[in-house]
């Protein structure tokens, strides 16, 4: 079952809807669940509420799976270039985007400090980071490489889904050195033969899997063959990185 609600997004000043989904014997039970935090909320469950008129599927999914989760979505700013900005933890200046002003930092630690606790409170979480996971799309991509990079003592599991670099892989390459990394994590990274024709995006995720796992992170690239920049191919991925974060 999926379940949403408003929740005051203080980076952005306004309510952020909240998407969760629930097992759906949550109610039956006295049972606790590992959780996974995701970006776009509204892409994840239903097509009625994805941007484009698909979603990942995620709930019909999880239905049908072994193993029993919470997802917890994040709804996107839908104004202007907020997106970007809220989902990008650095500021950088690239031709083919302009200026982005990040402010992916103020959204984690909101992630951190605010939602995720009032999550743990409300409902029959694991809250510990063994049972606590990040996972996301493109921008929201990028947020879940740096966070687990980052909170790597709140994340453990990440699954950075077509995330988009731009100018910003030195920076993520600084962030390894910063930060003291835990080898018990796990990444999965993956993009599609249709969105890089020209391998920048190959080269920049093999370059992160070359940093990461010199700190022990146990990693899974996935090139998905045919693969777009949507949300219809993502849905495709869901078995696997959910299969490689959490069996």
């Amino acid at each position: 079952m999926v379940i949403k609600f408003p929740f005051y997004f203080k980076p952005g000043g306004e309510d952020r809807t909240i998407h969760v989904y629930l097992p759906n014997d949550y109610y039956d039970s006295d049972e606790r669940y590992p959780v996974v935090y995701m970006f776009d909320g509204q892409n994840l469950f239903h097509d009625w509420d994805a941007t484009y008129g698909k979603s990942w599927g995620i709930a019909d999914f999880l239905d049908h799976w072994g193993k029993k989760v919470i997802v917890v979505g994040m709804e996107c700013s839908h104004h202007g270039h907020e997106r970007l900005f809220e989902y990008c933890p650095y500021g950088f200046t690239e031709k083919n985007v302009g200026k982005v002003v990040g402010r992916g930092v103020k959204t984690m630690n909101w992630f951190v400090k605010d939602l995720k606790p009032y999550i743990d409170k409300n409902y029959r979480t694991w809250p510990h980071r063994e049972a606590t996971a990040i996972a996301g799309s493109s921008m929201g991509g990028m947020m879940a490489l740096f966070a687990v990079l980052r909170y790597n003592k709140v994340f453990s599991k990440s699954a950075a889904v077509s995330p988009e670099f731009f100018a910003t892989l030195p920076l993520f390459l600084k962030e390894l050195t910063r930060n003291k990394i835990n080898p018990d994590t796990r990444l999965f990274m993956s993009w599609g033969t249709e969105e890089d024709k020209r391998g920048w995006m190959t080269k920049r995720i093999m370059k992160m899997e070359e940093a990461v796992q010199k700190h022990g992170v146990s990693t899974w690239l996935y090139h998905q063959q045919g693969g777009q920049h949507c949300e219809g191919d993502w849905e495709k991925q869901v078995p696997t990185w959910m299969e490689f974060l959490w069996n």
